[in-house]
């Protein structure tokens, strides 16, 4: 018998990603920029991890998955597939805000955090991570907003991660006052890993979502 996993599944936005977590370590991870509606991509992709690790859907003894925000049909996905898990193998499933998973991939950072993601018509989602007890937390809500307005907003010493452009990063840096540094290329992208690692966390404290009533986090009309 195979030992007991977390699935983890991110679809918030176009780069997508699975992993797999047996609370100890990754045992499989795929992340990717989707060139598809997720529907199209994401089953093959999970069978294809499961069927590499020599395990089947009654292996996992949880489903972890982004709430948003995001993307309405890459979130509404997402959860879909993680509630027909939930469901069909008993398991529970465990909501993560899409935002907290790049804060928390940057544990050794002192620095308050922006994280950021793509909104579509020209709209960033964004919201600030600072220090509390040596661990992450947002302050001040999730932001719907424009470049410029991302740019009001990056006052004092601040880490920027998430989903910019080199465009944009660009045009932040000419134009930002504050002392801004952008995380790494390899550090701004969302890791299913990391998502994995969160709903774990909310596993071992007993935390259960239900399956009949969670909903993603949007904050704008629904949009592809």
């Amino acid at each position: 018998m195979s030992d007991p996993l977390l699935l983890a599944i991110d679809t918030a936005t176009r780069f997508a990603g699975l992993a797999l977590y047996d609370g100890s370590a990754v045992r499989s991870e795929s992340y990717w920029r989707s060139r598809n509606n997720h529907s199209v991509e994401l089953m093959p992709a999970l069978v294809q991890m499961l069927e590499r690790q020599g395990s089947s859907a009654a292996d996992l003894v949880a489903v972890g998955v982004t709430l948003g925000p995001g993307s309405f049909t890459g979130l509404r996905i997402g959860l879909s597939v993680a509630k027909g898990l939930a469901q069909a193998q008993n398991i529970p499933i465990l909501g993560v805000p899409t935002l907290d998973i790049l804060a928390y991939q940057h544990a050794e950072q002192r620095r308050p955090i922006w994280t950021v993601i793509q909104a579509g018509r020209r709209r960033l989602c964004a919201a600030r991570y600072a220090r509390y007890r040596g661990q992450w937390r947002q302050r001040g809500g999730i932001r719907l907003t424009t470049l410029d307005g991302l740019i009001e907003l990056l006052t004092g010493r601040c880490l920027v991660s998430g989903e910019l452009s080199r465009k944009e990063k660009d045009y932040i840096f000419e134009r930002v006052e504050s002392d801004v540094v952008f995380a790494s290329p390899s550090q701004a992208m969302r890791r299913p890993a990391c998502l994995a690692e969160l709903a774990w966390q909310r596993y071992e404290r007993g935390e259960r979502d239900d399956v009949a009533t969670i909903v993603p986090i949007y904050l704008h009309t629904s949009q592809a």
